[in-house]
């Protein structure tokens, strides 16, 4: 589980593997002897295994296998030498739960379309997909990219965030532009409220 409180930005240094099964090395902060193998690290938001870790030329990195459901269902299939992800440890007991519950299961992709800079925070305007569109709510919770945000305003399947200058510092987000897909999980509250709203007695 995972909080949407990014505490890195990584950099893939290789990608390797076929579109079934691909093999990414990521460059980050964290200290090598602190990731342990078969430790989960949400990158862009999508939960991901440890399976190699060490140093090079002083910068530590890990290494994430993504099979082809991955690659087909989230941005990770358009990662190449140079991008930038956010990084998310998982959360520990004893946390603090700055943001919101974050299982790093995405359910589909988000398109920006719209980008407004005031005052060095942005207003970010965003579509979910038809299916998911409904789990999305005004003041209610969303993660794009591992990113734990409020949502502002919803009209239809579009949706607004905004995002204060902190957070377009410490993250990817300084880099969105009109045209980019981000990773979205919706609230598991939501979808759960949902799911039981199916079955309530008519």
């Amino acid at each position: 589980m995972f909080t949407g409180l990014v505490s890195d930005v990584g950099d893939i240094l290789e990608v390797g593997g076929s579109d079934s099964l691909r093999r990414l090395k990521i460059a980050c902060r964290y200290p090598h002897a602190s990731l342990a193998m078969g430790a989960s690290v949400a990158c862009s938001g999508v939960c991901m295994t440890v399976v190699d870790k060490g140093e090079t030329a002083g910068r530590d990195w890990f290494c994430v296998d993504a099979a082809a459901e991955t690659l087909r269902l989230t941005t990770v299939g358009r990662w190449q030498q140079g991008t930038s992800i956010n990084l998310e440890r998982a959360l520990k007991i004893g946390d603090e739960l700055g943001g919101h519950i974050v299982s790093g299961h995405v359910d589909g992709l988000a398109l920006l379309r719209a980008r407004r800079d005031f005052e060095g925070m942005a207003e970010f305007t965003l579509t979910a997909p038809s299916d998911l569109a409904r789990f999305i709510a005004p003041k209610g919770s969303v993660c794009l990219d591992g990113t734990s945000l409020t949502v502002n305003t919803v009209d239809g399947q579009d949706f607004t965030v905004l995002l204060i200058p902190h957070t377009l510092a410490v993250t990817t987000w300084g880099q969105r532009k009109p045209g980019d897909e981000l990773n979205l999980e919706v609230d598991t509250m939501a979808r759960y409220a949902a799911r039981l709203r199916e079955f309530a007695p008519s």
